[in-house]
């Protein structure tokens, strides 16, 4: 459900404390980002009028939407609303700063009077109109009964536009018209920068939805053609996807062959070629020929529904810092409004002057606004959830960023992670003519990995054997210019060989011929010498968990340079491998990508898989990275530690400037317009402090290749 209101994180906490005391809920998060509300119910719960209510009645009003369905983001007219009450509020600050100039110039008598009717005059509407996403929020924070931090801000403004509508009719001397709208004008800059990080945070998604159909081609059983609403498509329905257009759904093609851009999946825009009996993840593109293909899941549960369930959950987690940030900023307002009347009653008391007292409690209220503490957190990540998708890595869990920041080892997947699982010919033996044609012309009539390796290896059209037989197990057999050959298992090529070759890999062989063997190493995936490189000049040391075999295990960790090595490990041995370092203290990052990774990827302190992954692995990874290149983890690893040392320096400069400025506001050094200046400087210093994370990236949060529109 969307709810539009939710402002910082003490709306966030408020929504999930009254929603989760409810007795139909059984979990409840909130999305500031998104400003979603994604409540589970209990089973066989009644209804969702009483959630509804319960928003209603706290002052977040909500309304229904689909959770994959972001197209409601797209027509979000709050960042409009925003830049025309910032341009307002500007008109409105230079005009009444041109007023106090004549009056600090010494100007004195009805000449002073007139400038100041002339301030009220344009102060007072456009504080009302400029300011109203204060007050309307702060009030319905009161009329709950709680706080939020708009609730100072909003006092502060109203009590400097009417202390100073007060003075301007009894005809005093101090006004503050310009403090009032001066700070109406910088907190609103605030906002609108908050606002538009968050709309280029979601600028990922709205990207996504655009890859999605809302239409497929079903081939009917009579063969006929029918055009329904992707919604409807159900597994084993057969669509025709012509060339040009998206594929709707998961899908394995049954008739066909074509070209796809899966820039989607491989973050890389070369086309790749399929063929019948290929699976296609929703949202490739169709480039060159139309293909028939069987719908293997419902659209909700597509690659791509999937992809948009990460980037919508990506700021559900609750970090150390965000539940710092959170809890400061419940108990700040409250604190700030103690303060600000305790200065009043201590200057009341010292000079009995309660104007001069109440224009002090109001510098003290606007210098003390908690905008640079509430946005120390969220801005950052906001702004890291940009660098990240930049780089095609996807986050589904905001928590991620700091327990990635902090991990001690890297523990890796071999077979799918760091290779791609097909083996590649590690030295081709010496081959005459006769004997490179025939190899090559078996191994191109075989399935096999090991013989797709050698035939990748040997384009040679070679004569076509004849009596050509696989034999699952043992290899190819067929007849060349008449003579029998085999290519396979070593034992079963022994047979008809003359003399038989040890060693590793498929052996050849004419009949009465020499064996010929051709060993095999894994392929490694593209970036993983460099990622182990780059991860150790991290202090980040590496391990391989893997079922293989130690001999295949120890080949991959010599070619990489790893720690260490456990091979022949069953699910339940990664996991039990896990949890004792980490009874160590010691926490693990897992990369990971197979089906028997998945317990291992939710067991450890942090967890990345590729989406080339299996689905069950991308669903229990914390993070998971487009691109087939492994040097996303290390890449993950510096966003996630600096986007720790900009929090922390967030902070500190948060706190840096209330010490600063609230002793000197309490004195009553500082003037009202000078505090509004001073505390939007705060807030302006920790968003461009976390912009340094990467400012291009939150233009582009996404590789220009994932959105390209389909041609006509």
């Amino acid at each position: 459900m969307s709810a539009p209101t939710i402002r910082c994180g003490g709306c966030v906490a408020t929504i999930e404390r009254a929603l989760a005391a409810l007795p139909d809920v059984e979990s409840v998060r909130a999305n500031l980002t998104l400003r979603r509300i994604v409540v589970t119910p209990v089973p066989n719960s009644p209804g969702l009028m009483g959630i509804f209510a319960e928003l209603e009645r706290i002052g977040h009003p909500a309304t229904p939407i689909d959770a994959a369905d972001l197209s409601v983001e797209a027509g979000d007219r709050t960042g409009q609303a925003l830049l025309r009450a910032v341009a307002v509020a500007g008109f409105g600050a230079m005009n009444v700063m041109l007023m106090s100039v004549a009056v600090w110039s010494g100007a004195t008598g009805t000449t002073r009077e007139t400038f100041h009717l002339i301030s009220a005059l344009i102060a007072v509407p456009i504080v009302a109109y400029a300011g109203r996403f204060f007050f309307v929020s702060a009030w319905a924070a009161l009329r709950r009964g709680g706080v939020n931090m708009d609730v100072p801000i909003a006092l502060a403004i109203a009590l400097a536009t009417g202390l100073s509508l007060y003075e301007t009719v009894r005809g005093g001397e101090q006004v503050f018209f310009d403090a009032a709208v001066t700070l109406t004008f910088f907190l609103l800059i605030g906002r609108w920068l908050d606002h538009r990080m968050r709309d280029r945070a979601r600028s990922a998604m709205t990207g996504l939805v655009r890859l999605a159909v809302r239409e497929a081609v079903e081939i009917t059983p009579s063969g006929g053609q029918r055009t329904i609403a992707v919604d409807a498509v159900v597994p084993g329905m057969v669509l025709r996807i012509a060339a040009g257009e998206r594929i709707p759904v998961d899908v394995r093609i049954v008739s066909g062959a074509t070209d796809l851009d899966r820039a989607l999946v491989t973050g890389e825009s070369s086309p790749v070629s399929v063929r019948t009996g290929c699976e296609i993840e929703a949202g490739a593109l169709n480039l060159t020929g139309p293909i028939d293909a069987v719908v293997l899941r419902p659209v909700s549960e597509s690659f791509l529904a999937q992809m948009m369930g990460m980037l919508a959950t990506a700021e559900e987690g609750r970090g150390r810092y965000v539940r710092i940030a959170d809890r400061a900023a419940r108990l700040y307002a409250p604190l700030i409004h103690l303060l600000a009347l305790a200065t009043f009653i201590g200057w009341m008391a010292v000079t009995g002057d309660w104007q001069q007292a109440a224009f002090i409690a109001i510098s003290v209220l606007i210098v003390t606004c908690p905008c640079a503490l509430a946005l120390a957190v969220p801005v950052a990540h906001v702004v890291a959830a940009g660098r990240l998708m930049a780089e095609g890595i996807l986050m589904k869990d905001g928590s991620a960023l700091e327990r990635l920041a902090n991990i001690d080892l890297v523990a890796w997947d071999k077979t799918g992670t760091l290779t791609t699982g097909e083996p590649a010919i590690r030295v081709l033996p010496k081959l005459d003519a006769a004997s490179q044609v025939a190899v090559a012309s078996l191994a191109a009539r075989s399935a096999h990995p090991a013989a797709r390796a050698i035939a990748s290896r040997l384009a040679v059209p070679g004569t076509a054997p004849v009596d050509v037989a696989e034999r699952p197990g043992f290899g190819v057999e067929g007849v060349i210019d008449g003579r029998r050959a085999r290519l396979g298992r070593e034992s079963w090529v022994g047979e008809i060989a003359a003399d038989v070759m040890t060693g590793d890999g498929p052996a050849f062989a004419f009949e009465g011929g020499e064996m010929l063997r051709f060993p095999l190493d894994e392929k490694l995936r593209d970036g993983a010498v460099d990622s182990v490189s780059d991860l150790a000049l991290m202090n980040l040391p590496g391990e391989i968990l893997s079922g293989d075999a130690a001999p295949a295990v120890a080949q991959v960790q010599g070619l990489l340079g790893l720690r260490g090595a456990q091979s022949a490990m069953s699910p339940a041995d990664k996991i039990a491998w896990l949890d004792d370092l980490r009874a160590q203290g010691i926490r693990v990052l897992m990369v990971g990508d197979g089906m028997n990774d998945t317990a291992a990827l939710a067991t450890a302190h942090v967890s990345m898989s590729p989406a080339s992954a299996s689905e069950a692995g991308r669903a229990a990874a914390d993070l998971v990275f487009l691109r087939d290149d492994l040097r996303a983890v290390p890449q993950a690893v510096g966003v996630a530690r600096r986007t720790g040392h900009i929090v922390r320096q967030n902070f500190g400069l948060a706190i840096l400037y209330n010490c600063i400025a609230v002793p000197l506001a309490v004195a009553g050094l500082v003037t009202p317009l000078i505090a509004a200046i001073a505390m939007s400087a705060s807030s302006i210093a920790v968003v461009a402090n976390s912009l340094r994370l990467n400012p291009r990236a939150v233009a582009n949060a996404v590789p220009d290749a994932m959105f390209r529109e389909v041609p006509a």
